[in-house]
């Protein structure tokens, strides 16, 4: 379902079905969706840019650790002159000695028990694990892309009900002032209804203050204004139950898989440094010429040698090197009992979440209901005589906090929903399904495995790579 780019290192990854992008697909055409939001949070994130980047990183030290089993190969080329001059007292003697000299060595580690193949695999398992971590702030990324979204659209819904009620409040005080006119009313009624006003004026105040607040963190997040956005969106398909939730997230949460590959990676780098206490054999050999500058000839030397070689005492420093390395991965192995029980709790709080939000939501709708029932019944019976001012307002204000609650609630739910995608590791940019150029570390990682030298093809087309990246 992927398709490589001109450069390699990124690819395009779109669903052509499936619940999860039916529920996100974007808009035609105008305003911003929650797609939109998580492509540009995840094309123009810096977090992920240093991620990726720290990735990179760990696939070069996969190369380090190939070239330690291979042959190391260096040239020395020198030009020397000496002078002396010695004096007996009777004969005063000169002497220089001008030479031009050059040398080739090559030291070459032939075994050393699979100390050094252990170390490579070791390395294999950290850029496995560094993958799950740049998945996890993939993760991060998107999630605070969503909560950018639903709360730029819940700020917009909460200054919009603000505004109706300071308008609804500046028609209650326009009829109470009616009423004082005619005497039907009193002084503290206008004045209950003119406090009221003012109240909401600052409320409304307040609220468009948060609103720029939420636009400010959407830009930060996603990366552009948001505009226009296109409304609530649709929620992503959830797990049928908490278990089948909870098994979604062993499979997949990125945390849980780091930190397996981390125990093995630690399992690997223990493993090597009791071989390192065994016997090692490395070859050398060297090959020199040097030419006396005014003589006639010159001389060359060539020698091999194998060596073997095994350490026998260091202070104690050996064997605490081991055992330094089995506490590390006992660490390690705490660590991932720790990172099970977190997911498993994390999974098990958002499910509920989730389903508390919806509940809210359906109670948040029916308290609108009744409140506008209750609020028009009071107000036509104000107007009869049946009610006094106050009851109108208190009714006006009950109106406005279930309709408060009850935005409140909608982007409540929104967000549980994500947040229990993310609790099971699939809130990724290819599991939803989003419209961008995925990346993909695989390729840089096959690039440079085998520890490619400047002079080969495969070091070219890195460099390619490497330019496109703009790192070059």
């Amino acid at each position: 379902m992927r398709k490589t780019v001109t450069v390699g290192l990124l690819k395009s990854f779109v669903y052509a079905g499936g619940l999860v992008a039916v529920a996100l697909a974007p808009q035609m055409g105008q305003a911003d969706n929650i797609s939109d939001a998580m492509i540009g949070a995840y094309q123009t994130s810096g977090l992920l840019e240093q991620n990726r980047a720290l990735l990179r990183v760990q696939d070069e030290n996969v190369a380090i650790a190939v070239a330690q089993l291979r042959p190391v190969v260096n040239w020395t080329l020198s030009a020397a002159q000496s002078y002396s001059r010695t004096n007996t007292g009777t004969v005063i003697s000169q002497a220089s000695n001008d030479a031009l000299s050059t040398g080739l060595r090559l030291d070459w580690l032939l075994f050393d028990g699979g100390a050094s193949r252990l170390n490579q695999m070791a390395a294999q398992e950290t850029v496995l694990a560094t993958r799950q971590s740049l998945l996890n702030i993939e993760q991060q990324v998107l999630f605070s892309a969503v909560q950018a979204y639903v709360n730029v659209l819940l700020q917009q819904d909460t200054v919009s009900l603000r505004g109706n009620n300071l308008r609804l409040l500046q028609e209650e005080l326009k009829a109470a002032q009616d009423r004082f006119d005619v005497g039907e009313v009193t002084r503290t009624d206008v004045a209950l209804a003119q406090s009221r006003v003012a109240a909401a004026q600052a409320s409304l105040i307040e609220s468009r203050g948060d609103l720029l607040t939420a636009q400010a963190v959407y830009i930060e997040v996603v990366g552009h204004a948001p505009g226009g956005l296109a409304g609530q969106p649709s929620l992503p398909q959830r797990a049928s139950s908490l278990q089948s939730a909870q098994s979604v997230a062993v499979r997949n949460h990125p945390s849980l898989l780091a930190q397996q590959h981390a125990v093995k990676a630690a399992d690997l780098t223990s493993q090597s440094v009791a071989k390192s206490l065994g016997p090692s054999v490395s070859f050398s050999a060297s090959a020199s010429y040097s030419d006396p500058w005014g003589s006639a000839g010159g001389s060359d030397t060539s020698s091999t040698s194998v060596t073997l070689s095994q350490p026998i005492y260091a202070g104690g420093a050996l064997a605490a090197g081991r055992r330094s390395s089995v506490a590390l991965l006992d660490a390690q192995k705490g660590v991932l009992i720790s990172v099970q029980r977190s997911v498993a709790q994390i999974v098990s709080q958002a499910y509920v979440i989730l389903e508390t939000s919806r509940a809210s939501l359906v109670a948040s709708n029916e308290r609108v209901r009744a409140a506008q029932v209750a609020f028009d019944g009071i107000r036509e019976e104000a107007t009869l005589g049946a009610r006094t001012t106050l009851d109108v307002l208190q009714s006006e204000q009950e109106l406005l906090d279930a309709q408060t609650t009850r935005v409140q609630a909608r982007a409540n739910q929104v967000i549980a929903a994500f947040g229990l995608l993310s609790s099971q590791g699939l809130l990724t940019a290819e599991h939803l399904g989003l419209a961008v150029e995925i990346y993909d570390p695989i390729l840089y990682y096959n690039l440079v495995k085998d520890a490619p030298a400047y002079v080969s093809q495969r070091s070219k087309d890195l460099d390619r790579v490497m330019k496109a990246l703009g790192k070059n």
